[in-house]
Order: structure tokens, then C-alpha cells, then sequence
């Protein structure tokens, strides 16, 4: 095993001409899978139940990461197969073995409150505030991502049937309703303050007309950067997570649907997941919402000193 591990680690090298780090990386991995299996293995003494034993162990006993046990099995893997081209084995062990998979972390939510300060924190009529209360009150009205808010088009939004088509990942199309505050920004900013801004970039020389909905003092169609710089800033305002982003706003829009007895599906069609697994995620965050309520309300949920004091051995 030793001599073939070296061999292989070679190969790496000076064939397939990988770094330094890379090839060392491939040797901590599979020095590990070989004291797991002993010092006297050969390299066809292991077969599959070996090399999962061996993931279950970097999990469970070293308690690496999926990640990190998923990249061990990967370097396993390349092991392998190269051991098959050498003609030292005619199987592949690691074949048939599942790679760990990375738990996905759950979305980080603001409160309905805090979502709802932030949508409500541009004031006044000036034309740009104006825009940006429109803006976020659609990022978390509708859900929308950030990339979707800016390239809408004024064609993109019906205000009579309170429509908003967006244009997701693949360039898929999608039609997401908008609530009443979301839409009463929208109308606002669409009767007058947009042709307002407009008008000012013209007279400073602005040739073309924009057609993106929401346009900066330029005239142009507002950027990513631009939207996550005011978000930064009404964030600041009204005292939210300084951490805020966009894809909170998203989050948010989710989990909260979800809390007041939205169903599932309907979550995935105005979020545009084709998968619906990726939508389920928030229903984890709606339950541990619900954990944390019970064990901060209920009696029952933890012992109190009160409780087990009047509790005797006997009565139990």
C-alpha cells in the first residue's frame, strides 16, 4: 500500500502537474485511509464495506466536515482508479459509495417587523426615495431577486392585475402577485417620480430613454451594487441587521408566507425553484420558530425549580 500510495502521489506530481498543496492534500487523505485499514493492507485487501467504514469513521470518530470527508473520498476515489489503470486491482471499491453531502445551513430571516421597517424606511418625495421604498417594498412584497429587480422592465409590471413578471435563473419567466404595499409604492413611483429623474438626466444629456423600471439620477437602470449600497443605508436608518441583504429580504418573503399558512407549492411558483426541495428549506425555519416559541411559552417545556421542588421522590 505504501509503495503505491507513493507512486500515485508521483503521478500527481510530475503527470498531472498538481501543486504542491494539492498533492499534499491527497497525501494526509489517503495516509488516514491507510493506518484505518492497517499497516499490513495491500492494495486489493480493501474492498466497498472498507471504504465506507472509513467515511463513517472520519464523520462519526474524527469528526470531520461532509465536506471535508466528501473531498477524503474524492481523493480515495482518484486512488482507485488509478490503481485500475496500473493493472494492481480490477474493481473499483469506491464506486458504488455515496460522497457525504453538506447539510445546507437554514436562511437567515428577519423578523416580520424588522422586514417591514426596512421596506418602510425610504421617506419623503424625493423621486429616489421614492424608487428605493418601490424597490424594497418588491424585493420583500414579492420575493424577488436582486438580479430580477434590476432588469425589470416597465412592460413587467401590470398595476391593474397586480402582476410582476420576472425573469429568474435560465432566463425562466415567472408571474409573482404583488400585495397592496408593494403595488402603492409601484404606483407611486411610476406617476411622476420616474419620468421625474428621467427629465433631469435628459437635460444632462441623457440620448436614449431607459426602459428598465427603476433608473438612477443618470438615467439609467439601476445596478445590484447600487440597490445593496441603499439597502446598506435604510438599514442603518431604521436600526436592522447591519449583515442585511438582498437575499434576506427573499428569505424573509419565504419564511413569513409560510408562518401565516401558505402552501408549499405556491411558496416554489413565486420563488421560481425548480426543485421544490430547495423551497422546503424554509419550512425548517418556520418549525424552529415554532420550537423556540414553545420552549420560551409553554410550562411544560423545560423543569422549573418551583416543579421539581413540589415534587416529591414518592409521588413520582
Amino acid at each position: 500500500m505504501d509503495a503505491a500510495l507513493d507512486d500515485f502521489l508521483m503521478h500527481l506530481a510530475l503527470e498531472r502537474g498538481h501543486s504542491r498543496h494539492t498533492v499534499e492534500a491527497y497525501a494526509r487523505d489517503l495516509r488516514r485511509f491507510a493506518e484505518f485499514v492497517g499497516d499490513d493492507a495491500t492494495v486489493t485487501g480493501f474492498g466497498q464495506a472498507e471504504v465506507e467504514a472509513w467515511v463513517a469513521w472520519l464523520r462519526d470518530e474524527i469528526s470531520l466536515s461532509a465536506r471535508s470527508a466528501a473531498r477524503a473520498l474524492s481523493a480515495l476515489r482518484s486512488f482507485c482508479k488509478y490503481l485500475l489503470r496500473e493493472h494492481h486491482r480490477s474493481d473499483d471499491p469506491t464506486a458504488m459509495v455515496p460522497s457525504p453531502r453538506p447539510s445546507r445551513p437554514l436562511p437567515v430571516v428577519l423578523n416580520e417587523d424588522s422586514a417591514a421597517e426596512l421596506a418602510t424606511a425610504p421617506e419623503g418625495s424625493d423621486p429616489r426615495a421614492v424608487r428605493d421604498r418601490a424597490m424594497l417594498e418588491l424585493l420583500y412584497g414579492a420575493g424577488l431577486r436582486v438580479s430580477e429587480l434590476v432588469t425589470l422592465e416597465v412592460g413587467d409590471v401590470s398595476l391593474d392585475s397586480g402582476i410582476v413578471r420576472a425573469r429568474g435563473k435560465g432566463d425562466k419567466t415567472r408571474l409573482v402577485p404583488i400585495g397592496e404595499e408593494a403595488l402603492a409604492a409601484l404606483q407611486a413611483w411610476l406617476a411622476g417620480p420616474r419620468a421625474e429623474l428621467i427629465d433631469r438626466a435628459t437635460r444632462r444629456g441623457l440620448r436614449r430613454l431607459p426602459s428598465a423600471l427603476f433608473v438612477t439620477a443618470r438615467g439609467r437602470g439601476m445596478t445590484r451594487q447600487g440597490m445593496w449600497k441603499n439597502l446598506k443605508r435604510y438599514a442603518a436608518k431604521v436600526g436592522v441587521d447591519p449583515k442585511v441583504s438582498p437575499h434576506k429580504l427573499r428569505h424573509s418573503f419565504a419564511t413569513h408566507l409560510l408562518d401565516h399558512g401558505a402552501d408549499l407549492r405556491s411558496v416554489q411558483a413565486m420563488l421560481g425553484h425548480a426543485d421544490i426541495s430547495t423551497t422546503q428549506i424554509y419550512t425548517h425555519v418556520t418549525r424552529r420558530a415554532l420550537r423556540e416559541a414553545y420552549d420560551e411559552g409553554h410550562p411544560l417545556a423545560r423543569a422549573t425549580p418551583a416543579r421539581d421542588e413540589a415534587s416529591e421522590p414518592g409521588e413520582r
